[in-house]
Order: C-alpha cells, then sequence, then structure tokens
C-alpha cells in the first residue's frame, strides 16, 4: 500500500503530508488555499481539485480539516470519500471533532466496505513536521494492523483506544481539557511574575527544571517571553474549538469542569482581543489589565 491522501494541508495537514512523502508513500492532497497547495507539490505531493479526486487515487486518506462539518462534508458528501475510495480502503479522521460527530460518520460509513479509524492527535505543529504526533486511534485491531505502516509515518506513538468511532475523540477531548487548563495556568503564573518584577529567563530556568516543566508549560513560556505571539503554529482558534469540544462532551455527560471552563474563557477573551493571535496571545490580554509584561 502506498497510495495515499490528505484533505487539509494546513499546519497539521501539510506535516502529515511531508512525512508519507518522506517515508515513500504517493501523496494526493487538496485544500483550498493556493499556497498551501504549491507548498504540497513543490514537496513532491500531486495536487487535487476535491475530496473526491483524492478518494480515486488514494488507498488511506488522512481528514485534517478544522471541524465536524468540514469532516462530514469530504467524508460523506456528494462524491466524497465514502463513494470515491475503493471497497477495503481506510479513511484516518485525524481532525479534533465531537466524539458524537465522529459516530455519526461511522454510522453512515457503516456498509460501504471503508474502514474509518477514528484517530485524531497530539503535538501541535512541531509534532506534525517532525512526525512525532501522539496518535489516540479506535477502530478494529486488524484493521490498525493492516494500516499501522500509513500510521507510524507520520507519528511517533501510537494509543489504541477503543474500537469504535467517537472513542478516539473522547480521549482527545479529555486530554485538551488538561492541555488548554495548563495553558492558561502558565499563562496566569507568567503575568503573575511579571507583576513582581522576576525576569523571564529566571521564570523559564525554574519552571522548565520543576515538576511543573512539560511540553505545554515550555512551549508556553518560551514564546511569552519572546513575545512570540503569532504564527507560531498554534493558532487560539484551535485550542478554542477543542475546549468547546471538551466542554459539550461534559455537558452530554453532567461533569462539571471548573478548570478547563475557566480555560475556555480565557482563551475566548484572547480570541475576541487578538482573532489573529495564537494560544499564548491570551497572556496579553491579563498583561494589559495589569500593566506589566514578561520579557526573556
Amino acid at each position: 500500500m502506498h497510495r495515499t491522501g490528505v484533505i487539509g494541508l494546513g499546519d497539521m495537514g501539510s506535516g502529515l503530508a511531508k512525512n508519507l512523502i518522506s517515508n515513500g508513500f504517493t501523496v494526493t492532497g487538496v485544500d483550498l488555499d493556493d499556497a498551501r497547495m504549491k507548498a504540497f507539490t513543490d514537496m513532491g505531493g500531486t495536487g487535487a481539485q476535491s475530496a473526491a479526486e483524492v478518494g480515486q487515487q488514494s488507498d488511506a486518506v488522512y481528514v485534517m480539516v478544522m471541524n465536524g462539518d468540514q469532516a462530514k462534508a469530504v467524508i460523506l458528501g456528494e462524491e466524497g470519500l465514502a463513494s470515491t475510495l475503493d471497497k477495503g480502503s481506510a479513511v484516518l479522521l485525524t481532525a479534533t471533532i465531537k466524539p458524537s460527530e465522529a459516530r455519526e460518520i461511522g454510522a453512515a460509513m457503516e456498509g460501504s466496505g471503508i474502514h474509518l479509524i477514528d484517530t485524531p492527535v497530539s503535538g501541535g505543529f512541531p509534532g506534525a513536521q517532525g512526525g512525532t504526533l501522539t496518535m489516540m486511534a479506535a477502530a478494529d485491531e486488524g484493521v490498525l494492523d493492516e494500516y499501522a505502516a500509513v500510521m507510524d509515518a507520520v507519528s511517533g506513538t501510537i494509543h489504541r483506544v477503543g474500537t469504535n468511532p467517537g472513542e478516539g475523540q473522547t480521549v482527545k477531548a479529555c486530554l485538551q481539557s488538561l492541555i488548554g487548563s495548563i495553558f492558561t495556568a502558565t499563562f496566569e503564573a507568567s503575568v503573575l511574575a511579571a507583576k513582581a518584577g522576576i525576569s523571564g529567563q529566571v521564570l523559564y530556568e525554574v519552571f522548565s527544571t520543576s515538576g511543573a516543566g512539560c511540553g505545554c508549560t515550555n512551549t508556553a513560556l518560551e514564546n511569552i517571553i519572546d513575545r512570540k505571539f503569532e504564527r507560531t503554529g498554534s493558532h487560539i482558534n484551535t485550542m478554542h474549538k477543542d475546549l468547546t469540544i471538551s466542554l459539550n462532551l461534559a455537558e452530554e455527560l453532567g461533569v462539571p469542569l471548573h478548570t478547563a471552563s475557566t480555560a475556555k474563557q480565557l482563551f475566548h477573551a484572547g480570541r475576541t482581543k487578538y482573532p489573529d493571535g495564537d494560544n499564548w496571545t491570551v497572556t496579553r490580554v491579563i498583561e494589559q489589565i495589569v500593566g506589566a509584561e514578561l520579557h526573556r
């Protein structure tokens, strides 16, 4: 199996395509943005005009779009993947969407002869570009075995979290409730340090070598102290959307998420004030309230 496809060639999808190509797969891809398409063909991919064309040229297709409506459109829509892929092929749903939407897609694909692997990812832009993503995969064991090479090409770790559509997305929703909360706690701590007169470098050295040190904390704090609030590969819209999914799931299940709810409101404030910003731009909203900034 060497024919793969990618639908959605942004920060994440371009990384999937890059690593598939470097691992010897042919890759057909499509995106609405002309610049992304040019970058994709320049790296050796074959450009397509539609999801249908990607399906016709592929045995396994990654769907890395922004939301559930887009995922349903390219998979279930007229001439979507469910009607253009050959029987025995697979859709790898790496976009983060509501678990209920993944279940809906899975139900609609029953009897099609096409496999659905519900496998959202974590690792962000660096993980996608570096081929080190963590995948939360839900599908039958035999299907995951069959498509292991396609998944290995883009990931560092593959967790088999279930067998049914929606189970991968459920794990991702839990994860994002934690990541969003870690981010906003870091934003607040950085502003506290700034107002108290602590240097960003000191704070980074302490945080990164303490029990609080982790990829989320360290990345956030580095971008804050270097004042990098845009074009770092972590647009604020994505985390805002993911936290919305987490809270929707919590509402369905009757689970109170006090910290994640506060995190969502902070991201909402950041997105409203700085719609073109990345996650770390939430810090700027808090900094403006207290009149202090953290620099390296």
